[in-house]
C-alpha cells in the first residue's frame, strides 16, 4: 500500500505543473458554460410544459459539468503507458514487486484528481461567488439545498471518480489489444459525455431513453451526483446512487483485470 501511496503522490505532484494549462482550460470553460446556462435558459424560457427539473438545478448541473469536466470525464487512457506498451518499455512495469493492475489504476486515480485543484476549485469559486457580485445571480452555481445534499454529493462524487478511473484503466489497457489505441480513445470519451449527461442533462432526455441511460455506467459520472448536489435528487437517494455505482466499478474493474492479465500473454515486446 506504502508503494501505490507514493506513486500517487508522486504522479498527482507532476500532473500539478501543468498550471498555465488549466487556466486556459477554465476560460474555456467559463465561455463554454455561459453559452449553455443561456441556451438552457431560452429552453426554460419557450417551454410548454412543465419539466423534470428546475431552471437553477439546470444550470447548477451546466456549472458542475464544466468545473469537473476533467476530473470524471475519462477522456483517453494514460498516454504515458500507452506509449511504454507501443514502444516495448512497459518490461519495467512487468518487474515491478506491486500489482500491474492496481500500479496503473493508481496512476489513473491521480490523473482523475489532479484537475480538482487546478480546474474545479478556481471554476467553482467564480461561479458560486463571483458571479453573482457581478449580477449574474440567476447564472450562478447554488449552494445545496441542505447539508445532507452535499455530504450526499461528496459521497457519490468520490464514487465518480473511482467509476471514472476504472474507465480510464479500459482505455489504457486497449493498446494491448490494437496498434494504435486512437480508435476507442476516441469513441468511447464521445459515448460518454453524451449519455453522462455532460452536453444536456440526462432528466430532459425523452422518457423512453430514461431507463436505459439510467442503467447504463455513465450515469454514475456527472448525473446522479450532480442532481444530489442541486436537490433535484433527495439526499435519501444516496444509497441506490451508490449502488449503482458500485455494481459497475465492480464490473469494469473486474473486466479491466481480465484483458491486462490476458494482455500480458500475448503482449511482444522488441528484442526482450
Amino acid at each position: 500500500m506504502t508503494a501505490y501511496w507514493s506513486l500517487f503522490v508522486a504522479r498527482f505532484a507532476l500532473l500539478l505543473q501543468y498550471r498555465t494549462a488549466a487556466l486556459a482550460g477554465v476560460a474555456t470553460q467559463l465561455f463554454w458554460g455561459f453559452v449553455k446556462v443561456m441556451v438552457l435558459e431560452a429552453f426554460f424560457t419557450h417551454a410548454t410544459s412543465a419539466q423534470p427539473m428546475t431552471l437553477q438545478e439546470a444550470v447548477g448541473y451546466v456549472w458542475l459539468g464544466q468545473a469537473f469536466l476533467m476530473v470524471i470525464v475519462p477522456w483517453s487512457g494514460d498516454r504515458e503507458i500507452q506509449e511504454l506498451i507501443r514502444s516495448g518499455a512497459v518490461g519495467y512495469d512487468l518487474l515491478r514487486p506491486t500489482d500491474l493492475y492496481n500500479f496503473w489504476f493508481t496512476r489513473a486515480l491521480a490523473l482523475r484528481t489532479a484537475p480538482l485543484l487546478l480546474r474545479a476549485v478556481p471554476l467553482l469559486s467564480v461561479a458560486i461567488f463571483i458571479l453573482p457580485l457581478l449580477g449574474f445571480s440567476e447564472r450562478s452555481l447554488a449552494f445545496p439545498p441542505s447539508f445532507a445534499s452535499l455530504i450526499a454529493f461528496i459521497v457519490s462524487f468520490i464514487g465518480a471518480i473511482l467509476l471514472s478511473s476504472a474507465l480510464t484503466m479500459l482505455l489504457t489497457v486497449s493498446m494491448m489489444w490494437t496498434i494504435s489505441g486512437e480508435g476507442i480513445n476516441t469513441i468511447l470519451p464521445t459515448f460518454i459525455i453524451i449519455f453522462s449527461g455532460m452536453i444536456v442533462p440526462l432528466p430532459l432526455f425523452p422518457e423512453w431513453i430514461k431507463p436505459v441511460l439510467n442503467a447504463l455506467p455513465f450515469s454514475g459520472l456527472l448525473d446522479r451526483p450532480f442532481r444530489l448536489f442541486s436537490g433535484n435528487l433527495l439526499p435519501n437517494a444516496l444509497f441506490n446512487v451508490l449502488l449503482h455505482q458500485t455494481f459497475w466499478i465492480v464490473v469494469i474493474i473486474i473486466l479491466g483485470r481480465v484483458l491486462v492479465k490476458r494482455g500480458i500473454r500475448k503482449l511482444v515486446i522488441q528484442g526482450g
